[in-house]
């Protein structure tokens, strides 16, 4: 019987997660259309995406252990999440995921996939 393993093993664990976080957000803080969202304390966001990223991909549910249940779209309401800056973070993880060596990996457009439809649903206003 073959063993089924979550994307977040096929990608590598919590070792590929965090060269994913370390080199998307550089690029986030660096792009104008995003850059005015983020406020506050760069390790702690990271730390955040790391647990959620996890948890997302099939790890262990260490963001709902800390934090409740993720519930992305109601925690970033806040935040004025137009069509443009959902493309742009997406630009950003598309850059990030090769930095981190995960074009290379067959499970990776699953779970850019995923992630297509996480920015399409974070939409909250309309230039």
């Amino acid at each position: 019987m073959q063993e089924f393993k979550t994307l977040f093993e096929e990608l590598g664990g919590t070792e590929t997660i965090e060269k994913l976080v370390e080199a998307f957000y550089p690029r986030v803080y660096a792009d104008p259309v995003l850059s005015p969202l983020f406020e506050g304390d760069i390790e702690d966001i990271k730390r955040k995406q790391k647990m959620f990223l996890t948890q997302f991909l099939g790890g262990p549910p260490i963001y709902s252990q800390e934090f409740g249940p993720p519930a992305m779209k109601q925690r970033h309401l806040p935040f004025e999440i137009t069509p443009l800056r959902a493309q742009s973070w997406l630009a950003c993880m598309k850059e990030a995921f090769q930095e981190a060596d995960l074009d290379e990996n067959p499970a990776s457009v699953l779970f850019y996939d995923r992630l297509k439809q996480v920015a399409a649903i974070m939409v909250n206003s309309y230039e």
